[in-house]
């Protein structure tokens, strides 16, 4: 075989991440393996209930609110009781799953801007010939971000990344799992204060507080930090994705030649559907701002605030589908893809139809994930796992780095961010409080924890959700699409998210700066 026509030999960590892949497809179908995990934990829930097993800890509360001595322990599922709930409520458990709603909305709305190609026309307008990299560290730049609008972020950019990388020719699945890894993996850091910011300021505060710890506290303290964290999860989301997933994929991007271009260059019709979907699109942010931002107005809080909660917040998913809605509606009476209203929804419904099998693996993993809470046994899992850190005794940046890996761990089984902050901030807070660790720091320490993992976490929410979109957009009816598809492609950028992440806090740590306006290193000294 000549050397044109032979194999490109992939290298060790490709290798490494096809048998992951391999290995973790071997499992059974996501629906079946829900179904087996969910049998695991009734049979763990019935051995470990009936054994006794609890814990005792002091929780935090919310907002800075007094917190208190809490004893949790393992509740045996396989009881009248417990399998009634499950059997009287599975219409509510499927159904208040916290995806399910957000990405049946994000989808119609997406879906429309995409089947009227609004989407194509202005990626081939704005960046279609720009180099692959370009396109990439924009994606997870908005990414990262995207947690101003909480779990709606989440969804929203694996999805617009799979409409942009398959507006440009390319893989979709490139554009589905970086927008997830920065997402997932940078979703504490931002350019901006965020709702999540305040969450955890206001259960920090608690915890200080019941123990007297000194030191500035507000969603602000960790801010410096953050912008910075930004731009190097940026970069690290940019690197592995252009160096490991695109090469895994067997798509490398690069940038067209001008015959290709040419080809794709936009029309004067479609010119002018973008343009009319960018004055409905100002027309309509302008709208937003002015129902939100003046005192009194119709998205404030009753007391007036915006952050850390308004109905503002609550409604960023509306406030998003009705953006694409206005945009793709505009685009395509612009550009003369719509000629009658009954076009809308026709486009709507085949946005949505690629979706289906995300509906199927919901409820199985419905079922699990509620199993999984009602049963205690993450709450077990955490409180263990910090006593037995305590034990370690150790101290300085050793303790800081103990702390991230102990938090990524438990974020493997705890998906929400608040809930282990509220288990751990009563322990830790004070633990390296003692230590001379300001609260900023301890915060800052499990922030970067609590991200690392979160793409790989096999208890999110968002597991099934990314399993749909990868169903949805593959390139080969036969492709196999299972558990290891996700973890093989998250896997490079949650172990380089640990190491540069935790490498700059210790390095900050270093250094010696404070972490955000006020809020230095270590407790200011009486």
């Amino acid at each position: 075989m000549s050397e044109t026509s032979a194999p490109k030999k992939r290298g060790l960590l490709l290798r490494f991440i096809k048998g992951v892949e391999i290995v973790g497809n071997k499992l059974p179908h996501p629906f079946w393996l829900f179904v087996i995990l969910s049998g695991i934990i009734l049979a763990l829930s019935w051995w470990l209930g009936n054994a006794g097993m609890s814990v005792k800890y002091m929780a935090a509360g919310r907002g800075g609110a007094e917190g208190k001595e809490t004893i949790v322990s393992v509740v045996n599922l396989l009881t009248y009781k417990s399998m009634r709930v499950v059997f009287t409520d599975l219409l509510k458990i499927y159904s208040s799953f916290p995806p399910l709603g957000l990405i049946i909305v994000m989808t119609l709305g997406i879906g429309l801007l995409e089947q009227s190609g609004m989407i194509s026309a202005l990626m081939r307008k704005t960046i279609l010939g720009a180099p692959s990299y370009l396109v990439t560290f924009a994606l997870a730049i908005v990414g990262i971000n995207a947690n101003l609008a909480s779990d709606a972020g989440i969804i929203f950019t694996p999805m617009i990344g799979a409409a942009i990388f398959k507006a440009l020719g390319r893989n979709p699945w490139i554009g589905i799992t970086a927008g997830y890894a920065a997402a997932q993996g940078g979703f504490t850091a931002n350019f901006f204060i965020a709702g999540t910011d305040a969450l955890l300021a206001g259960i920090t505060e608690s915890a200080a507080k019941g123990m007297n710890i000194p030191g500035p506290i507000h969603p602000l303290m960790n801010w410096y930090l953050m912008i910075v964290a930004t731009v190097v999860v940026a970069f690290v989301t940019t690197f592995v994705t252009e160096k490991i997933t695109c090469k895994y994929l067997g798509d490398e991007g690069g940038t067209m030649d001008a015959t290709e271009l040419e080809k794709h260059r936009v029309t004067d019709v479609e010119n002018r559907g973008l343009r009319w979907s960018l004055y409905a699109g100002l027309g309509y942010i302008l709208l937003i701002v002015a129902l939100t931002f003046p005192q009194g107005a119709f998205f404030r809080a009753d007391n007036g605030n915006i952050l850390p909660s308004s109905p503002f917040l609550s409604s960023i998913a509306g406030i998003l589908f009705c953006l694409f809605f206005v945009m793709g509606v505009a685009y395509g009476y612009g550009a003369k893809v719509i000629k009658e209203g009954s076009d809308i929804p026709k486009m709507m419904e085949r946005g949505l139809k690629g979706g289906i099998s995300f509906l199927v693996v919901v409820l199985p993993a419905a079922i699990f994930i509620h199993l999984f809470n009602a049963s205690n046994l993450a709450t077990i899992l955490a409180v263990n796992g910090a006593d037995w850190l305590k034990s370690m005794n150790l101290t300085g940046s050793k303790l800081i780095v103990a702390f991230v890996l102990l938090t990524t761990t438990i974020n493997l089984f705890i998906s929400s961010g608040s809930a282990k902050w509220l288990i751990l901030a009563p322990i830790f807070v004070p633990m390296l409080g003692m230590m001379g660790f300001s609260p900023a720091l301890t915060q800052a320490a499990y922030r970067v924890g609590d991200s690392c993992t979160n793409n790989l976490a096999p208890l999110s929410y968002y597991v099934p959700v990314m399993l749909g979109f990868y169903e949805q957009y593959k390139q080969d009816a036969d492709q196999e699409v299972g558990i290891g598809t996700l973890i093989s492609l998250q896997l490079p950028f949650s172990i380089l998210y640990l190491i540069l992440f935790t490498a700059l806090l210790v390095f900050w740590f270093t250094m010696g700066w404070p972490l955000g306006p006020g809020a230095d290193l270590h407790i200011p000294m009486p």
